[in-house]
Parts: C-alpha cells; structure tokens; sequence
C-alpha cells in the first residue's frame, strides 16, 4: 500500500511539473520591412523564392543573449533592421531575433509565430526554430529556472512538429554539407559558444525520449 501511495505521489509531482510553464506572447515588431528583409534573406542565402517567410521546422536551437535582461534584449530583437553588427549587417540588413526568449525566473515570450523566419543560425534558419536564454555570461550564468523552461519548451515544441534535431547554437556548422543546410555565402560564418555544453547536456539528458537524431559529426 505504501508503495501505491508513493507511486501516486510521484504521478501528481511529475504532472505539475509538466503543467507549471505556459507561453506569454509578446511580439517583435513583424512588418513589411522585416518581412521584405526577411524573403530576402531566404533567397540570398537559401536560394528560396517565397511569398510569405514561413519555415518547415526540422530544428531547434538554444542560444544565450549575454544580455542581462529580457527587456533589454527584447529591445534589441525588436526593430526590423539590425542596428550596429557590421560584421552580421554585411549579409543582410534583417535584424537578429528568435521565436522565443526564456527570462532568467524561466519565462517563456513567443516573439514570433513558430513558423515564421528569424535570423538566429547561419545556414539553418529556414527550418530552425530559435530559443533565446537571457544571460550567458560569466556573472550572469543561465539559470535552473532557464533549465527546466527550455525542457518544457523543447517538448512543447516537439509534439507539434516533426523535429528532428536538437543543437546548441556551438553547433551549428556541424551541419555544413548536410542536406539542412542551404547557405549560400561560403564567407558567412561566425564562432559560437552558446548555451554553453553543460545547459546543453542538461536539455538533451531530460529530452532523450524524444529521440532526436545525433548531430552530424565533422
């Protein structure tokens, strides 16, 4: 009987935890300049001729803004051209953002409808979805709350779209020759350490029932 009790304990923990995190939307700015930008963008780096900047997802990519705060980075992803960043600017005028940002107490804002394009990774943002953690930083490590919001997310995400791979933002050129990637500018690279492996370890060891496949190996 104890055992039941205790069987029955753990069932109502785990539903909680898998109930306690929902989806606040607040938009970035979606207009005909971002999504000119955007179609752009498609066909200049994917050689994709669309009509509306919608992605199929096949991926999802965590990432850390360094920022310190979700306003502040909120403002950064905000405007449709990408202020400063000569060296992201010389590829394309649309500004950087994702689908989603995860605040530091594990809050999680949907910029941008799921299937519309963001610029987030180079090669792959035609069929990745983004997920922004606020932080990154040595004094500002990203947090357990950050975790547990990205594990839910990334299961969220999961059951509504045929995903297939799961990669840290480090990762990205894993994929260069694979038939995900489709950039164009054979110059247009840029060196990355985010979320960091052990954030990456962490999402990855709680989402393994979802079997994603194993990241390309160079």
């Amino acid at each position: 009987m104890k055992n039941y009790i205790l069987f029955g304990l753990l069932i109502v923990i785990l539903t909680s935890c898998a109930t306690q995190h929902s989806i606040v939307d607040k938009r970035i700015i979606f207009d005909d300049v971002r999504k000119n930008l955007s179609l752009e963008y498609l066909e200049s780096h994917y050689n994709l001729v669309q009509k509306e900047p919608v992605i199929i997802p096949k991926m999802i990519v965590l990432h850390w803004t360094v920022i310190p705060t979700f306003e502040k980075s909120f403002e950064t992803f905000n405007p449709s051209r990408l202020p400063g960043r000569p060296d992201l600017k010389a590829a394309s005028a649309l500004n950087v953002s994702s689908q989603f940002t995860v605040d530091r107490d594990g809050t999680i804002y949907r910029l941008l409808p799921e299937t519309t394009m963001a610029r987030h990774v180079i090669g792959l943002n035609h069929c990745a979805i983004g997920i922004e953690n606020v932080g990154g930083s040595d004094a500002l490590p990203l947090t357990k709350a950050q975790e547990k919001a990205n594990i839910w997310l990334v299961n969220y995400l999961a059951e509504k779209y045929s995903i297939d791979y799961l990669i840290g933002h480090y990762e990205y050129t894993n994929f260069e020759g694979h038939e995900l990637w489709l950039e164009q500018d054979e110059g247009y690279r840029t060196k990355k350490t985010d979320p960091g492996e052990h954030f990456m370890n962490v999402v990855r060891k709680a989402t393994r029932h979802l079997n994603f496949k194993p990241i390309p190996v160079k």
